[in-house]
């Protein structure tokens, strides 16, 4: 039975893209079930009709609370048995009731090197502090804040003649090849989140996670 990914988005979808690209392509052995998003009319909506995927909307203006959003997502999301949920540019802060109930299923990708530039305008920042190493990183999600265990990371060197701009579009190109690795790693049972922090192939990753370079 294959493995059943819900990915969540707030934009354009590029992640997504490169999921349901490598799910055809045969090098994720994955369906997406469903794609989530909190805003409506964004181009990841388009992708997921063009690929067949369902859809949901669920605008997030339209709740009283952060937690009647999240209880409105698991509502729309558990019908689809989803095996990993998958945060692809989804641009909420998640509720310890939405984050316990995926525990161990719930992964997401963000443009740095963490612990190094939680939260937004990470690119910016990098070149405000002078890093000479940038990229994206891959986590499950905890009640912390970009704070999970790491799972993968790629890095990328920063050059003098970087911008804000250029390092976008390159770790962008980063991420679009890590998430299909580590999803195809939840697709073969070979990553998992444990009391002893997260195993792969049943042994412990390092703090930092696996360095894709």
């Amino acid at each position: 039975m294959s493995h059943r990914l819900v990915v969540l988005i707030s934009g354009s979808g590029t992640n997504l893209q490169a999921i349901i690209d490598a799910c055809q392509a045969g090098q994720l052995d994955a369906e997406t079930v469903l794609v989530l998003s909190n805003r409506p009319d964004v181009g990841g909506l388009d992708r997921a009709h063009q690929a067949g995927i369902d859809t949901v909307t669920l605008d997030h203006r339209q709740f009283d609370s952060r937690e009647a959003f999240d209880q409105a997502m698991i509502d729309a999301i558990d019908p689809y048995r989803p095996d990993t949920v998958v945060l692809a540019g989804f641009m909420r802060i998640l509720s310890p009731l939405f984050v316990r109930h995926y525990a161990g299923r719930l992964l997401n990708i963000h443009p740095s090197l963490l612990p190094r530039h939680r939260g937004l305008h990470t690119h910016q920042r990098a070149l405000e502090d002078g890093d000479t190493e940038h990229g994206c990183s891959i986590h499950f999600v905890t009640e912390e804040l970009d704070g999970g265990p790491l799972i993968a990371q790629a890095p990328i060197a920063v050059t003098a003649n970087d911008t804000a701009q250029t390092l976008s579009n390159r770790v962008q190109q980063c991420e679009h090849q890590l998430y299909p690795l580590v999803l195809q790693w939840r697709a073969q049972q070979r990553l998992s989140l444990t009391d002893e922090g997260v195993l792969l192939d049943g042994k412990p990753l390092p703090k930092q996670g696996y360095q894709h370079l």
